[in-house]
Order: C-alpha cells, then structure tokens, then sequence
C-alpha cells in the first residue's frame, strides 16, 4: 500500500502547471481580441429610426454592415469609403459568397434620404438582394395620433 501511494506523489511531483497557464492565458487573449473585433461594425453611434414592425433577426447570416452617419458618409468596418468605394466592396462580397450576402445599412435618423437610396442602388448593382434597413423597435402607435 504505501508503494502505491509513493508512486502518486511522485507522479503529481513531475506534473508541472506552467503549460497549463500559458494555455489558459493564451486563450483569454483570443477571446478578448476576438470580442473586440465583433463589436466593430456596430461602433459607429448612428441614431436608428423608428419602426413600430421591426423584428429581431432570429438567425445569424454572414452581414456586411454599412453605417451612414448624419452627414450621408459611409463606414464599413469602421473605414471611411466614398460611394464608388462601396459599390466595389459590395461586389468584391458579392463575388466571394454568390446569393449568400446579407447587407445591413445602419442609417442614421438624421441623415437625408438620398445616401439610403444609394447604399440600397449599391446592393442592386452587386447583385445583392438580401439588404435591410436598421431600426429601432417603439411601442405601438397612440390611439389618439393624427396620422399625415
């Protein structure tokens, strides 16, 4: 019995912790940069519009993420593009994963109307018909509201 027993300690004795800490710090680093990277796309503080229909996505698509602040300027990843720029991103996608991209245009409340429509006539000439725009969920409209 006590042959046993001298046997364990040593084996636990040749057991060193060094690696294991290594691995485990290694790892912390990866899932703190990798979370950095995820929030990127929606760093940019937009104002969304409302929409009293809006849903959440129930499933997670491979997105690209174009951000239109108040001034019509587009972000992709967090780069500065002009339109022309934009159109070649959005078929660069378009080309890499055919019928598959997903494009989210995150449009701020006070931008004008017109770089909308071009982000959405952007998608149209890369061929991506799976666009939508971002919103923020309100409750539902008053009974008492006069409607334009």
């Amino acid at each position: 019995m006590s042959i046993l027993i001298r046997n364990k300690s040593r084996a636990l004795e040749s057991l060193t912790m060094t690696p294991l800490i290594d691995v485990v710090f290694n790892l912390l680093i990866f899932f703190l940069i990798a979370s950095k990277f995820a929030e990127e796309e929606r760093e940019l503080p937009v104002r969304l519009p409302d929409a009293s229909e809006a849903q959440p996505l129930l499933s997670k698509p491979r997105e690209l993420f174009i951000n239109i602040d108040e001034n019509g300027r587009y972000y992709v990843g967090g780069k500065l593009l002009r339109l022309n720029e934009l159109e070649k991103l959005l078929l660069e996608a378009w080309s890499a994963n055919p019928s598959r991209t997903t494009v989210i245009i995150r449009a701020d409340e006070r931008c004008r109307l017109q770089p909308v429509v071009s982000a959405i006539n952007a998608c149209k000439k890369a061929h991506i018909t799976d666009y939508r725009l971002a919103t923020r969920k309100t409750g539902p409209p008053s009974e008492g509201a006069n409607s334009p």
